[in-house]
This record gives C-alpha cells, structure tokens and sequence, in this order.
C-alpha cells in the first residue's frame, strides 16, 4: 500500500499542471508601473540634474550662435539631451546593477515575458523625461527667439527617441561584463549624444558626421529642429520620425535578446 501511494503521489505532482505565462501586454502595465513606483522618488533629483544641464549648454551657445540652423539644433539637441541622459545612461546603470546584484533571477522565476521586462523598464525611464524636455524646449525656443507653434511634436520624438535610446541602454547594461563597465558605456552613449546632437550635421567632419548619423537619437533631433522651420517639410519630418522608430524596435530587440542572455547565465 505504501509503494502504491508513493507511487500515485509522485503521478499526481507530475501531472499537476503549471502556472499559465502572463500575456505580454498585462506584464508589460505590472511591470512598468512597479518600475515607476520603484524610480520616483530616487529619479527626480537626477532629472532635475539632466535638465538643468541641457538648459546651461544652450545659454552658453547663446553667446556662439544667433540663430538659423544651428540655433534650431541647438535646442533641438538638449531636448532630446534630456531623453539621453535618463533612458540611456540611467537605464544601463540600473541593468548593469541588476545583473551584477542577482536580481534578473528573480525576473526570470516570474512567468513575464523578456519582452515585458525590458520595455516596462525602458517605458518607466523614459516617462521620467517627459516633463524635462518639455521644459528644455520651451525654453531654448524662447532663448533664441523661435516658434513654439510646432512644439506639439514632442509627443512622437520623446517616446520614440526614447524607446530608441532606451533599448540601446538596456542592452548596454546587460551585455557589460561589470556595472561599471555598464555605467561607462553608458556614460560615453550620453556623451557621443552631447557631441553629435547639438551641432548641425553639415557642420562636421564626414566620418563624425557618419557617427552621427548611427546614433539612435540623431533622428529624433532632426525631426524636432525641422519643426522650428516657418514652413516645416512634413514628409521629411514624418521620414526622420519613421526612421527613428525602426531603429528603436530593433533596439529593443536587441536588448530582449541580451535580456534572455544575461538572465540564463
């Protein structure tokens, strides 16, 4: 009898069926908002810091540039700044951190898709840019006298923008073999945007200006300054944002694949 029961419970716990996986789209909203509650209160001083910043390099370029082309980049640049220094740099030290501390094998015991994990994160940091570049631009458009008509615009390059950059940082932080390894690269990314997305593109150097033109935000950039124009080239405008979103799922991508990566190591 004993052998029988032994043997009917281990049937028993071998057909017990397993928890279904959560759908994509339900653990993508529980993972963004504990994201966004987890980052608030620890982010907004550091969002403070990135807006800030972009606001002081356009008062100094305000005693270099008057106006035109490189006033419209230059504004449109340190909007975009802003998106760079929280969904990029922040996003690959918080990953790089993660994967250092353990803490992407708690995610993977959840039954959440990598998919939901990486875009929830990457949604949470970019949400967090929403009202610093909103200030950024109001400003610089202020600061050199041009048209405030257009800044509507902003509802498609931030989250855009930000989905591109924010993949980028993810897979930054996950691919980093140390946190500060990540917190580096990721240092860097925030600083090749500083560089290359302040200044107009003719302006550089051709092999700068190739630089330029992979990084995942230049698009962006060029779609925001566009709109500065009396009378902007819609298509052209709709082109860069297009462009810019491409770019921002194969980042994403490419951080879920690192994300699956990292956590079966």
């Amino acid at each position: 009898m004993t052998g029988t029961g032994s043997r009917t419970g281990r049937a028993g716990a071998q057909e017990a069926p397993l928890a279904p996986a959560a759908r994509l789209l339900p653990a993508l909203a529980a993972v963004y908002r504990a994201q966004l509650s987890r980052a608030r209160v620890a982010r907004i001083p550091l969002l403070f810091v990135a807006t800030f910043q972009s606001v002081g390099i356009m008062v100094l370029m305000r005693g270099v540039v008057d106006g035109g082309a490189e006033a419209r980049a230059v504004v449109a640049g340190s909007s975009v700044l802003v998106v760079a220094f929280v969904a990029l740099n922040l996003l690959a030290q918080y990953f790089g951190q993660l994967r250092a501390s353990g803490g992407l094998d708690h995610y993977a015991t959840l039954p959440v898709p990598p998919a939901a994990v990486v875009l929830g994160a990457a949604g949470a940091y970019a949400s967090f840019t929403v009202p610093g570049t909103v200030v950024t631009a109001v400003t610089g458009s202020l600061l050199f006298q041009l048209p405030l008509t257009h800044l509507w615009i902003l509802v498609a390059v931030v989250p855009l923008s930000g989905a591109a950059l924010a993949g980028l940082g993810a897979a930054l932080g996950l691919l980093a073999p140390r946190p500060e390894l990540a917190t580096l690269l990721g240092q860097l990314g925030m600083s090749a945007a500083l560089l290359l997305g302040v200044l107009p593109g003719e302006r550089l150097p051709g092999p700068i200006s190739w630089a330029r033109d992979l990084l995942p935000s230049t698009y962006g950039v060029e779609a925001l300054a566009r709109t500065f124009d009396s009378g902007p080239d819609w298509a052209v405008v709709a082109l860069d944002l297009a462009v810019c979103g491409a770019v921002g799922v194969v980042s994403l991508a490419v951080a879920t694949w690192a994300y699956r990566r990292a956590a079966v190591r």
